[in-house]
């Protein structure tokens, strides 16, 4: 099917794009320039901001950013200030994404690559994670993939080429994204110096919760999908059985 190949193809050269940025420019040099300007809570602002922009095309994690946000604004201002800050930031990787993925010239990219996919992984691709939010919808797709333990950024691009709404896009991740903000933003408050080590030592205890929550999130949608293709049942809930 060209669709889902289409789609996942303009993810991938996106996704591939920004991961190859982020290999160059390390976020550690930018977010270690922010420690002298924490007692200036207008110019800190100013360079977070600038931070945040620049996020979205060198693939920086948000953790990094939401535990400076921490460390120069404490934890009742860090929370809603990096939230905001995360929501924002993946608007652009989200709109370029679905707009890569809508466009009609896409296909001729798609037959080009024909002879790299030949075994259609990206189509596979395409396909699960069609199938992924047709299961458990937007809102609940897009925050069970945030909760989850994978890089911001691919959940993006997957809510991107998959119709995502931007309504519930913008929910969901700001209802997704707040463990991990929460959780960045208190180690940040507690630092004695700005890094980009984002959560430290939290990060296993921070990724297993999240990765249960999406899984419990998930679970009645994908038992209802396992329920409707027992063959072993029929319309009334009967079984076949003799």
């Amino acid at each position: 099917m060209q669709s889902g190949r289409t789609r996942a193809l303009a993810g991938a050269v996106v996704a591939s794009g920004m991961v190859a940025a982020g290999l160059l420019v390390s976020p550690s040099t930018a977010i270690g320039a922010v420690d002298s300007l924490a007692a200036d809570p207008l110019s800190f602002g100013l360079v977070v901001a600038g931070l945040y922009l620049v996020r979205p095309l060198l693939a920086w994690p948000t953790t990094p950013l939401a535990a400076v946000v921490g460390y120069g604004y404490g934890v009742a201002v860090g929370v809603p200030v990096a939230l905001a800050g995360v929501v924002v930031t993946v608007l652009p990787i989200f709109v370029a994404v679905g707009w890569l993925a809508g466009d009609e010239s896409t296909e001729d990219v798609t037959t080009a690559s024909n002879g790299w996919d030949e075994d259609g992984l990206l189509e596979r691709a395409g396909d699960a994670v069609g199938r992924y939010y047709e299961t458990a919808g937007p809102l609940r797709g897009v925050v069970a993939s945030r909760l989850a333990p994978i890089p911001s950024d691919v959940a993006t691009c997957a809510a991107a080429v998959s119709d995502v709404s931007l309504r519930w896009f913008l929910v969901g991740t700001a209802v997704g994204e707040l463990p991990w903000t929460i959780a960045a933003v208190v180690v940040g408050a507690s630092a004695a110096t700005a890094t980009a080590g984002g959560i430290g030592d939290a990060g296993l205890a921070v990724s297993l919760a999240g990765l249960l929550a999406a899984c419990l999130l998930l679970a009645r949608p994908a038992y209802r999908t396992l329920r409707s293709r027992d063959p072993l049942r029929t319309g009334n809930g009967q079984s076949t059985d003799n």
